[in-house]
């Protein structure tokens, strides 16, 4: 069996080979950034997410921590391991089949489980403001709030809608 370093650089490089774009800030292949297109048939095809991976010191014994750059509505996470297995089969797999009884996000699962016409509108305008292929290299920071875009939309705020605090 091989050296858990030498695993990481097979599991990095296969990666690297494969359809997706890896994205590395330094040399050491331990954050890195992979970016990762919603599949076909799916209410996120079209859409395009950056995703950041971390890979332990531990791995390939412990999982890595993955996390979406830019924002996703989906109900739910799961544990994952090997990488190129992370963006050929669970991430498709995650947003083909999601599972709103084990969310993590309760809002998206709720909706999933009410109005599930009103979640895929939901999950189709994220796709369209979040995740064309153009947002993919915007930071989090770049990005409006949920708050801000509700504000935006509805044009209201806080203090229209409560009148001035009192001084």
């Amino acid at each position: 069996m091989s050296s858990p370093s030498k695993r990481r650089e097979m599991d990095l490089m296969k990666l690297m080979m494969g359809d997706y774009k890896v994205e590395m800030p330094n040399d050491k292949m331990q954050v890195f950034f992979v970016d990762f297109h919603g599949p076909k048939e799916s209410l996120y095809q079209g859409g395009v997410w950056r995703v950041r991976v971390e890979l332990p010191d531990a791995y390939p014994y412990k999982s890595p921590s993955i996390g979406f750059v830019n924002k996703m509505y989906h109900p739910n996470v799961d544990e994952m391991s090997d990488l190129v297995n992370v963006f050929e089969v669970f991430l498709p797999q995650l947003l083909l089949y999601p599972n709103p009884s084990d969310p993590l996000n309760g809002e998206a699962s709720a909706l999933m489980l009410h109005d599930q016409s009103a979640y895929e509108q939901k999950v189709k305008e994220y796709c369209r403001l979040f995740a064309k292929p153009e947002d993919v290299g915007n930071s989090p920071e770049d990005e409006s709030s949920d708050e801000e875009m509700m504000e935006n939309e509805y044009d209201s705020s806080d203090e229209q809608m409560l009148g001035k605090p009192d001084p």
